[in-house]
């Protein structure tokens, strides 16, 4: 019974890693969550870039940096943790560590706002083609209707036509009443 559930248990983990050897196939690292909160990272990482950008962030190093050496330099010899005689040794491991966090952290920003960007690009692309293809529908739909207005009576050409239809019973009332007034006609009616 023991047997067939550790079978059991490595066909689940071949399912997962098939680039090493049967029995090897263990997880170093939980897996991650696809949900609305698997970005975090990312959006810290980001708020960490974006403040490191600030004039604050620049100042507040920049007094961080002097109170250290102020203190360094001025306080009691058995109360300097970094010696001024040996060029603040431990202020640069505190700056070059802040440094080769801060470069990761802002190529990680980056290539989240570089996605951003490449998303948009692809949106505003889509977008203008359904925008060339509105406009180009609409376009063929006045010209259909300036040819189908082409073919239609104008005000000009019905009352043309109504003049002409009205000069021509007036020509046949005047017919019919000089037929009338012709002698031998008979008028009874």
């Amino acid at each position: 019974m023991a047997r067939t559930d550790e079978n059991r248990r490595d066909r689940e983990r071949s399912d997962v890693r098939l680039d090493s050897p049967k029995g090897m196939r263990t997880r170093v690292l939980p897996t991650r969550r696809r949900g609305g909160r698997g970005d975090t990272f990312g959006r810290a990482t980001e708020g960490i870039a974006r403040g490191m950008g600030t004039p604050w962030f620049l100042i507040g190093l920049t007094l961080f940096c002097v109170v250290w050496m102020g203190y360094n330099t001025l306080a009691p010899k058995p109360w300097q943790f970094d010696s001024a005689a040996i060029g603040f040794t431990a202020l640069t491991l505190v700056l070059s560590l802040q440094a080769s966090y801060a470069a990761p952290l802002i190529l990680l920003a980056q290539n989240r706002q570089d996605d951003r960007d490449r998303v948009q690009f692809e949106q505003d692309r889509q977008r203008a083609e359904r925008n060339l293809a509105d406009t180009e529908y609409l376009a063929r739909e006045v010209v259909a209707l300036r040819l189908a207005m082409r073919d239609m009576a104008s005000k000009d050409f019905i009352r043309a036509e109504l003049r002409s239809l009205l000069e021509e019973l007036d020509r046949r009332d005047a017919d019919d009443a000089g037929y009338a007034n012709e002698p031998g006609s008979s008028t009874r009616g």
